[in-house]
């Protein structure tokens, strides 16, 4: 569960196997526009993650399942009726959901990456867009050895800073500068001291959607899945492109799903604020983040 759909994926894996999915089911809630002025989810909102979490549960119970997974991320973390929430879930659908931490968040991402991009990619430099929280991870082993998350994900900043659809100019130069102000703060200080970065990547639903419409891709040598790049210049182009549109017109461009048309120019803004702030003017884009890194632990339990 994370702040912008219910996602189920079941897998038919065992440790050394690779999680491929076997069938899914998604519920869209962009949960931020269900958030209170004191910070606690709506009654209408808690409705919604029932409703989205039992559906979830009717199509595990046809797939047959023999163990859930049930996680949650930033929306409930944060969110100050959390804990009562979370217990209405449970009552209401008898799933327990297990809260990650925001270090979690980062450290299961980039232990997805690792296992996708190899030994082979040496230091890497993480940054994942989700609905409530960025997070920023680097290392050179298989969890981080920097871990940080961050309230700049694309739709809490969307419902922080953009009231207009489509947003004003000004509206985006004032996230691009608390964005830029809040990493500045809370996270370049830890990374300073950590050795050169041989790759940098980028993950999330966010991040892929923004990579189809204004990334490239290059066939892999080797014959497996293509390499699919975004170049900071590129994404600075598109951005004013994109704010110029409403939410309902941004579907017609490429890689714009209906899930993220609604918050895609704040993911836009913020992940080009990182790129400029870490000086990346590349990054590779993961197929692979936070799911896939949940499963290669709890497959690594079993081995």
């Amino acid at each position: 569960m994370g702040s912008n759909t219910v996602h189920l994926i079941v897998v038919d894996a065992h440790p050394g196997a690779r999680p491929v999915p076997a069938a899914s089911h998604k519920s869209v809630l962009r949960l931020m526009r269900y958030l209170e002025a004191d910070g606690s989810i709506s009654e209408a909102g808690v409705t919604a993650i029932v409703e989205a979490i039992s559906a979830a549960m009717e199509v595990a119970r046809r797939e047959g399942i023999e163990e859930l997974l049930p996680m949650a991320t930033s929306a409930l973390r944060e969110a100050t009726n959390g804990e009562a929430v979370l217990a209405e879930i449970e009552a209401s659908t008898g799933v327990a959901l297990r809260v990650l931490s925001g270090a979690d968040e980062g450290r299961l991402t980039f232990l997805a990456i690792r296992r996708w991009y190899g030994w082979s990619s040496g230091n890497i430099l993480l940054f994942d867009i989700g609905g409530g929280s960025l997070e920023i991870a680097a290392g050179s082993d298989e969890y981080p050895e920097v871990a940080v998350s961050l309230p700049l994900g694309a739709g809490r900043t969307t419902v922080q800073f953009f009231p207009d659809d489509p947003p004003t100019p000004e509206q985006m130069l004032v996230l691009r500068a608390h964005s830029r102000a809040v990493m500045r703060a809370d996270a370049l200080p830890l990374f300073e001291t950590l050795p050169p970065f041989q790759h940098v990547v980028g993950s999330s639903k966010t991040i892929r959607s923004l990579a189809r419409l204004a990334g490239s891709t290059r066939p892999n040598p080797g014959g497996g899945e293509p390499t699919v790049t975004l170049r900071r210049a590129d994404l600075k182009d598109w951005i004013p492109r994109l704010g110029q549109l409403p939410a309902d017109a941004r579907q017609a461009l490429p890689g714009i799903t209906p899930d993220r048309t609604f918050q895609i120019v704040a993911g836009a803004v913020v992940l080009h604020s990182v790129m400029k702030l870490y000086d990346v003017e590349e990054l590779e884009v993961s197929p692979w983040a936070l799911r896939e890194g949940i499963l290669l632990r709890y497959l690594d339990g079993l081995g």
